[in-house]
């Protein structure tokens, strides 16, 4: 079990590393645009379904609340925590629609959205995104595998070189508290 163990890091460290040599100047593309986003007065509207939701959730509230250091809430909204939202959408409309119908009502342009799918296919995820680009938001997209349609999809792909959900998703969170620190560096600190 020991070995085990260490092989479930080993993979997790191995695929992070990879990742991040991959995708360093992107991160910070997306930081920066991230913080402009702010900057400006817009927001950041975050989704996904299962795990993906969780991270949206949190991530979001990292932004509200705080990161590391103290500073002054920045708009953010997790599109995975009005369950009367969700349920009557997909009640009346459909679960493809509970993300998309969402940033109908609340997106504006000027606004980022953050779509998260470890598989770049979950249908609700794509619908959303596509309504994103009608309305003028601008998007980046947290996937795995080959990053599915999603990757073509957005503006700004993230893509983990792994096809095991848990190995994308670890990597997401990591991405998430990366832009996180990043992006408070550039609004508040010495970036």
């Amino acid at each position: 079990m020991r070995d085990r163990i260490r092989r479930i890091f080993d993979e997790s460290a191995a695929v992070k590393r990879r990742f991040a040599e991959e995708n360093a100047p992107r991160i910070e593309s997306a930081a920066r645009q991230m913080a402009e986003v702010l900057r400006r007065g817009n927001k950041l509207l975050f989704f996904g379904n299962g795990g993906s939701a969780a991270d949206a959730q949190h991530l979001a509230a990292e932004f509200v609340n705080r990161f590391l250091v103290s500073r002054r809430a920045l708009a953010a909204i997790a599109l995975t925590t009005d369950t009367s939202a969700l349920t009557a959408i997909g009640n009346d409309l459909g679960f493809d629609t509970v993300f998309a119908r969402q940033i109908e009502a609340l997106g504006r342009p000027g606004d980022l959205v953050v779509a998260i799918s470890t598989s770049g296919d979950s249908p609700n995820v794509l619908r959303a995104v596509e309504t994103a680009k009608r309305l003028g938001l601008e998007s980046i997209g947290l996937a795995g595998g080959t990053g599915g349609q999603l990757a073509s999809l957005v503006d700004m792909a993230f893509v983990v070189p792994s096809n095991e959900t848990p190995r994308v998703q670890e990597t997401h969170i990591t991405l998430g508290h990366a832009l996180c620190g990043l992006v408070d560096d550039l609004l508040f600190g010495q970036a």
